[in-house]
Formats: C-alpha cells, sequence, structure tokens
C-alpha cells in the first residue's frame, strides 16, 4: 500500500476574484459527474448573474462541485477551461507541484474510493448533502514520490490508450454489424422482386378488427403490448402490462399468436411484432392476420421490417405531422410474392443471419462490460500500489 497524505498537505484553496459588470462576457464552468472532467458550459453576461464576483479558474486547478462531489464531480482543470469562471459552489484547489502531478490527482479522482469519501463528508451538511470546502481537504490520497508518481500516471494511460483503442474497434465492428444487418434483409427481397413478380401486400393479409372497449360488459385483466413494448427494427417484445378490462383508458385491438402486431403510428419507428400470446395493442397498432395458404407469415413480418418496405412506408408518411399509414397505403405496398416453398427458403436464411446478429451484439454487449470495467480495475490496482 501507498503511504497515504491528506489533500490540504498537497493543495490549498484559491480565489481569483472578478467582478461581476452587467454587459460583460463571463465564460462559465461546469465539472461532469463520475471524474468525466471539466467543461465550458456557457458563457453568459454579467447581468445573467446575481453574484457579485466570480473567481478564475487556471489550467491544473483542483475544482469540486460542493453539492454532487458526492457523485465524482471533481476535476483537474485543462488548458479548454483556463480562464473560465467559477461560483462559489465551484470551489478551486491550487496544487504543490513539488509534492503531486495534476495526472496524478486526475486520475485519483475517477476512482470509486474517492467518490465514497467524498460521500462520507457530503452526508448531513446543512441538510442538502453539501461537501464543505474544508472538510475536502482532509480526505487522505497516495502519495509515492513524483518520479513514482509519472511511472504510474505512463502507465495507466498506456493502458487506458489500449482499452480506449478496443472500444473504437468495437464501435466500428457495431456499424458494421449494422449495416450487414439492414442490408442483407435488403439484398434477399431484392433479388425476390427480380425473379418473382410483385403483388399489393393487401392481399396477403386481412384485417383483425376485434375491439375491446371499456363498457362492453367485459371484465378481468388483459396482457397489452402497446407500441411502447416493441423494440424498433428487431421486433422484440422488450415489455407488456396487465390492464384491468374494466378500467381501459380507452378502445384496444385483440390479438393471437400467429397475427402480425404493426405499429402504423410514426410508421419510421419500424415496429413490427409477431404475437405468441393473447392480448390485446393500442389502436395506433394495426393487428394483421396473413392468409394461410397464400404466404407464410414469417415471411410477412420479415418483409415488413425490411428496408424496402421501411422506405416506402416512409415516403406514404413523410409530409404528415404525425404520420401514420393508413390502411389502404399499408395495402398498396408491394411485395415480392414467389411460391411458399421459396418463402420458406428466405425466411431460413433471414432467420440464420439474425441469429448470427444476435450472436453479435451479445458478444458486444459482454465486451462492452468488460471495457467498462477494465479502467476502474487499472486504477484501483494503479492506487493501492500494484501497477
Amino acid at each position: 500500500m501507498l503511504e497515504e497524505v491528506q489533500l490540504a498537505q498537497i493543495a490549498r484553496p484559491v480565489l481569483r476574484p472578478v467582478p461581476v459588470i452587467p454587459g460583460q462576457a463571463y465564460r462559465t464552468i461546469g465539472v461532469k459527474w463520475w471524474g468525466e472532467g471539466a467543461y465550458e458550459r456557457q458563457t453568459i453576461d454579467g447581468s445573467q448573474t446575481t453574484a457579485k464576483t466570480l473567481s478564475l479558474v487556471c489550467k491544473d486547478d483542483l475544482i469540486i462541485n460542493k453539492i454532487w462531489v458526492r457523485h465524482g464531480s471533481t476535476a483537474i482543470a485543462g488548458e479548454d477551461v483556463d480562464g473560465c469562471a467559477a461560483s462559489g459552489e465551484f470551489p478551486t484547489y491550487e496544487l504543490n507541484k513539488d509534492r503531486v502531478i495534476p495526472k496524478w490527482l486526475d486520475w485519483l479522482t475517477k476512482t470509486r474510493q474517492f467518490w465514497e469519501k467524498c460521500d462520507r463528508l457530503s452526508r448531513g451538511t446543512s441538510g442538502k448533502n453539501r461537501i464543505r470546502p474544508e472538510a475536502f481537504l482532509t480526505i487522505t490520497v497516495p502519495l509515492p514520490s513524483l518520479d513514482e508518481q509519472r511511472r504510474i500516471v505512463a502507465r495507466i494511460e498506456d493502458l487506458a490508450a489500449k482499452v480506449e483503442e478496443a472500444r473504437r474497434f468495437r464501435r466500428q465492428a457495431i456499424g458494421a454489424e449494422k449495416a450487414l444487418a439492414g442490408a442483407a434483409p435488403g439484398q434477399i427481397f431484392s433479388a425476390l422482386c427480380a425473379d418473382y413478380r410483385c403483388q399489393p401486400l393487401g392481399i396477403t393479409f386481412a384485417f383483425r378488427n376485434d375491439l375491446i372497449r371499456p363498457n362492453d360488459g367485459t371484465t378481468g385483466t388483459v396482457r397489452f403490448v402497446g407500441l411502447q413494448h416493441i423494440e424498433s427494427h428487431t421486433g422484440k417484445k422488450i415489455g407488456e402490462d396487465r390492464l384491468d378490462v374494466v378500467a381501459l383508458g380507452g378502445r384496444k385491438f385483440r390479438f393471437s399468436p400467429g397475427e402480425i402486431v404493426y405499429g402504423y403510428l410514426r410508421p419510421y419507428l419500424n415496429k413490427v411484432w409477431m404475437a405468441d400470446c393473447e392480448g390485446v395493442c393500442s389502436v395506433d397498432q394495426y393487428v394483421i392476420r396473413p392468409k394461410e395458404g397464400l404466404i407464410d407469415p414469417d415471411y410477412l413480418v420479415h418483409f415488413m421490417r425490411s428496408p424496402a418496405f421501411l422506405t416506402r412506408a416512409v415516403k406514404l408518411t413523410h409530409n404528415l405531422m404525425l404520420p401514420r399509414l393508413r390502411s389502404g397505403l399499408l395495402e398498396s405496398i408491394p411485395i415480392p410474392l414467389p411460391p411458399l416453398v421459396h418463402q420458406r427458403r428466405a425466411v431460413a436464411r433471414l432467420n440464420d443471419l439474425q441469429a448470427k446478429v444476435g450472436a453479435v451484439r451479445r458478444m458486444q454487449a459482454e465486451t462492452a462490460a468488460e471495457l467498462d470495467a477494465l479502467v476502474p480495475a487499472i486504477l484501483n490496482r494503479a492506487f493501492q500500489g500494484g501497477l
């Protein structure tokens, strides 16, 4: 373990007061939560604040937000905020650079252990969870020699750069995966359009207009799946509500397993769900029953999620203030209609692609969690003398 000293031994409060004059501009400063750093908040006119004076912040100052320091609102000022003005809510401290490197303290203030110390000192002060500037200076921090600080900071920054590079590669992979997920269905349906005659979508299904109303005598609870419960583009159900039929806020459409629930309000959201249960949806959704023997239900669902359908739906509604794809417009959209055996082959290809994309997304989520945990782990080791 490294030797610890109080912040008071390496930092001292500093005020560089400037008078607030109406008509004069002041660059104000803010400090983000969770060690994300200081930033230039906005430029204000002197007439926009009731403060009589503000305090200038200089590069390498330690600055905190008295209220939110317990949430990691602590930073070392960089060149981008040099010369900004701070109110009394942002105590500022000048570092003794003969004993501490600003970057050492900068990385230290990004650790959970430091935030927890700030949190303990913030509780119960004036009933508002503010930290007193003098109490902040009682926090203890590890302080090796300057040479050791430089070595550890260099090691931290090297490892942090590698983590950021891994994040960049991950972002590129996400972009490629999204492009593949969007392009492949489009290519499949484009090929089918070239090989088979397109038909109006309306010949492939019937609307189910089975309404349930609050006062129609029905009792009990129903499963409600609204627009908010369907994930855009994937058709994944991400939630549901259980509603008392007597207390329904309005009419709802019934649906059954195997029927397609399509959000025609704001069609650009691309919310198409194949129902796997009995329930009700909002009247901003169509319930569509595919015609047996003419179209495979999964083929119809894949088509309605495809770029070909989405582009046409958006084009048909783009000039409306509140876009709604009316039933007649939906029925007019052309769909390639090969024999059922070829529809099912296309579905198999699309399902396989969907499974692969899903596996990639799960792996990316796991990778993201691992990357997010790396920097805190590096900092934990660094400030315990293990790096």
